[in-house]
């Protein structure tokens, strides 16, 4: 009786041991795939001679105070991946699934014992992995001079630049590989990325000020549509973990210290998690549901 009981309990559990199996295994592939393409090594020097050219400049602007260290590196740091880190994963993403179509390796990919989610699961882990170990080595090349010249000042600070700035490159990918979902083709995909990256960039500053100026928003209105945009919500969690004060954002910023206070971190924090788990969803839905390859 017992060994009946048991055993629809053990053939869930070896079920679920084989996808498990199944999406590191495609993850591994995707993960070899990422770091021996040209993507990868053009973004990782990119990003890496970037990081260290910020870290000197911020060293060499320190004068003769002592040095600022990975604080005002972490300042200086900010703008540039909110320019960059979402263009990477972006792309990465919409080339994911859509270029496996459009070469005809999805098709056999299916034809494997495996189902559409471990595909997709796989590809965005691996993808994800590559990502954050692209960047990482930037920031460990800029972190690595900045404790030979400046010690270990605002080490905290930079720690964190460099979890958020993980949750932001997982965000993006999302995003990215939805649009991979929905696209055909490789060129379309990458240019509904190119489109996204500029509608996340345009709206994280620029459109914030025409809205307001043109529509005459208020400041809560202001920070509601601006937490909106994932890169607006990394760049106030930066600065609020820099221990720095958001009356730098003006008004908004000043309202957002004020009415959050302690909880802000987290809803900054949970927002780029929505935007990580609500896109990766929506293309798992898609890409399970879809008839065709």
């Amino acid at each position: 009786m017992t060994t009946l009981a048991g055993k629809p309990h053990l053939t869930r559990a070896g079920s679920h041991l084989s996808r498990t199996g199944s999406i590191i295994s495609f993850a591994r592939r995707e993960f070899r795939d990422a770091i021996s393409s040209r993507w990868f090594l053009l973004y990782t020097v990119a990003f890496t001679v970037l990081a260290v050219a910020v870290s000197f400049m911020s060293l060499a602007g320190s004068g003769s105070q002592g040095f600022a260290g990975f604080g005002r590196t972490t300042a200086g740091l900010l703008n540039l991946i909110m320019l960059v880190v979402p263009l990477m994963a972006l792309i990465a993403g919409a080339g994911s699934l859509a270029g496996e179509r459009e070469r005809g390796t999805l098709l056999y990919l299916l034809a494997q014992p495996v189902s559409r989610i471990e595909v997709l699961l796989g590809k965005y882990f691996g993808l994800a992995l590559a990502l954050c170990g692209s960047m990482c080595i930037g920031f460990g090349l800029s972190a690595g001079v900045l404790a030979w010249r400046a010690g270990s000042v605002g080490l905290s600070a930079f720690a964190m630049l460099v979890v958020f700035t993980c949750g932001l490159a997982l965000a993006m990918l999302s995003v990215g590989m939805l649009l991979s979902v929905v696209s055909r083709r490789t060129g379309v995909a990458t240019g509904l990325s190119l489109f996204a990256w500029l509608v996340f960039v345009f709206l994280s500053d620029l459109g914030l000020m025409a809205g307001t100026l043109l529509f005459k928003l208020r400041v809560q209105e202001v920070f509601a549509i601006g937490i909106i945009n994932p890169l607006q919500a990394f760049k106030m969690a930066v600065i609020v973990n820099m221990n720095a004060s958001l009356d730098v954002l003006g008004p908004v910023g000043m309202y957002a210290s004020q009415t959050l206070g302690n909880s802000l971190p987290w809803l900054l924090a949970l927002v780029l998690a929505i935007w990580t788990i609500i896109p990766l969803l929506i293309a798992v839905i898609l890409f399970s549901k879809r008839a065709s390859v």
